[in-house]
């Protein structure tokens, strides 16, 4: 229990920082600091070497480039998880599965419900399909144990599957035009990967020279390039080359490694870039269109009704059972902190629409007034309701 207790002492405090990154990124961009915001997001960088060109904007290598990195240590998470952790055995499983599927295919129902008649808008389908975890697991944190360790871990898991449904979906519905070359180059380099795998290479030094090449190829393909990082991730292994899975795991030392980047760098980095949203400029009218509609009511009541309704589903027909030591209204309300959306939404609306300004920013609002919804109703019904003992 200490390393679940440690990845969710670490994923809570990142949430704290996330809120923190929000409400800076929110100040600067609804005051006299808005121009000052805008040149940081556009700062130019460049890397060249040789005619081998990479210049972006700050945003985009947050967006492109460290998100990367966040992909990568979702992927080592999940493939841990898969091998020896919380989704190993369909028992395990079975419960954050089913509540996945629910909180992807009801948000996603109810977002085209209102846009699937809108062709500028029907590719944000994907949007309140996501959930936080480090927001979730934050205010989860707040309740101390009011809250079973066991319903903490099924939000972790769920969440995972949940971001694991968030990579398929990239792969599969945001590519935009294809680059031949540098897919068979993206190819090449993940058959490579592969093969050190399987001969049981354990140097991790091997695998990040070979991954930074699969990276820039996949950025420069017309895949998204976070994807890079997931492929990466999956052929780091687990055991090291004494047959240790504990002390000498290249998986669980680069997660290690990570780990603290990812949650107190890059996410609120990635908040800070991505969340402002100038709040003045947004009407009442505005935030009643198709599109926010769609995420908010997606987020706010189409997470809790696929997530809590596909759980009952399954437990009632004894696919699954419910959490040790919890009760029903305690799974409605993590059901409810799934509607925190906020990091992976945000960055699905990155590739979804790739003019940010095409809604007047009202589809980044939603996601910050739902995920706001989601986060105090979930955390005012764990918080009355007591633990069961």
């Amino acid at each position: 229990m200490s390393l679940i207790e440690e990845f969710i002492r670490k994923e809570s405090t990142s949430g704290m920082l996330l809120i923190l990154a929000t409400i800076l990124a929110l100040i600067f961009s609804n005051t006299f600091m808005e121009p000052l915001y805008q040149s940081f997001l556009h700062i130019p960088v460049e890397i060249r070497v040789g005619s081998l060109r990479l210049d972006k904007s700050l945003y985009h290598w947050v967006n492109d480039g460290l998100m990367a990195i966040f992909f990568l240590l979702i992927g080592l998470e999940v493939k841990r998880e898969l091998l020896e952790g919380h989704l190993s055995s369909i028992k395990q499983i079975a419960l954050p599965g089913f509540a996945a599927i629910g909180g992807m295919v009801v948000p996603a129902i109810i977002y085209l419900a209102f846009n699937i008649n809108n062709p500028a808008a029907v590719n944000g389908w994907a949007i309140p399909t996501a959930t936080d975890i480090a927001f979730a697991l934050g205010i989860l944190s707040l309740l101390g144990n009011r809250v079973p360790i066991s319903l903490k871990i099924f939000l972790m898991a769920l969440a995972i599957i949940d971001d694991l449904g968030a990579i398929v979906i990239i792969a599969i519905f945001y590519t935009t035009d294809l680059s031949t070359l540098s897919i068979v180059v993206a190819l090449v380099s993940l058959t490579i990967l592969i093969i050190f795998n399987i001969l049981g290479v354990t140097k991790k030094a091997a695998y990040f020279i070979v991954g930074i090449i699969l990276w820039i190829s996949v950025l420069k393909s017309g895949v998204h390039a976070t994807l890079a990082g997931v492929a990466l991730a999956f052929t780091i292994p687990l055991t090291g080359k004494d047959g240790d899975k504990q002390t000498n795991s290249p998986l669980k030392e680069i997660e290690h490694s990570l780990h603290f980047w990812v949650a107190f760098f890059i996410l609120p980095l990635f908040a800070f870039v991505n969340a402002g949203v100038d709040i003045t400029e947004i009407s009442l009218s505005q935030m009643a269109g198709s599109v926010p509609l769609g995420i908010m009511l997606g987020l706010f009541v189409g997470k809790q009704v696929g997530v809590f309704g596909f759980s009952w589903i399954a437990i009632k027909l004894k696919l699954a059972t419910l959490p040790e030591g919890s009760n029903w209204v305690q799974l409605y309300g993590v059901s409810l902190l799934t509607g925190i959306g906020f990091t992976m939404s945000l960055f699905i609306v990155s590739l979804a629409f790739e003019d940010d300004s095409i809604f007047q920013y009202t589809d980044k609002l939603a996601i910050l007034v739902a995920s706001f919804l989601s986060g105090i109703v979930g955390y005012l019904i764990l918080k009355i309701k007591k633990r069961t003992q």
